[in-house]
């Protein structure tokens, strides 16, 4: 049975449902939620999930780790879990106060956690979740199609070599000045089909930026 569930689910195209968030030189990937589970009753109309509690709060928290959720899926019987930790855009863990961590580039602050931040972590989870089953998984796993598609991407996606990309002095540099990696993304992805931020592209970000400061 859970093989039966898994191959109906995992033949659905999502790639048009995909949403994409630029995280410095890296495009991320996602599925909305709400459509997540929209597509999910419809082939299993009887599925349910549950957000695991404690003490009554939809969420674990660790002084020392920062906040977790859990979510359940049961469909058919079948139940899979999965967990995911609260974390700010740089996929730091979230805390219940503020703090500070050093890396090369000099100090940078965690905010603290939110019911917002929490509220979106849960339901990522159980996007997540409902992946287990076969629904958009192959996102997870850095692919373009499901197994049972065979028609090919229009634009053929490159490997960039590391040496090609953005290095971290550049991405360093660039978010300090407020640089638009999502524009610059999209530039990259048509001149150069890669989804990553080519060092030729920095280049010429920092240039504009220096000399005239429009590219913003």
């Amino acid at each position: 049975m859970e093989n039966v569930i898994f191959k109906k689910l995992n033949a659905i195209n999502v790639n048009d449902k995909v949403e994409q968030k630029s995280n410095g030189s890296v495009n991320l990937s996602y599925l909305s939620w709400a459509w997540a589970w929209g597509e999910l009753v419809k082939v299993y109309p009887d599925a349910v999930y549950e957000i695991e509690r404690f003490e009554g709060k939809p969420y674990f928290y660790d002084e020392n780790l920062g906040y977790m959720v859990f979510t359940k899926l049961t469909i058919e019987n079948i139940t899979h879990e999965m967990w995911l930790p609260v974390m700010d855009g740089s996929n730091k863990a979230m805390k219940k106060d503020s703090y500070k961590y050093t890396t090369k580039y000099g100090e940078k602050t965690v905010e603290p956690a939110s019911m917002f931040d929490i509220n979106k972590t849960i339901m990522r989870c159980l996007v997540k979740n409902i992946a287990m089953f076969g629904l958009g998984l192959y996102i997870y796993a850095g692919e373009d199609l499901p197994e049972n598609v065979s028609e090919k991407p229009e634009t053929k996606i490159e490997e960039l070599p590391k040496e090609e990309r953005m290095t971290d002095e550049q991405e360093f540099w660039l978010k300090e000045h407020g640089a638009d990696f999502n524009k610059m993304l999209d530039y990259d992805k048509k001149t150069y089909k890669t989804t990553y931020i080519t060092k030729k592209t920095a280049d010429k970000v920092i240039d504009k930026i220096t000399k005239d400061n429009k590219w913003k």
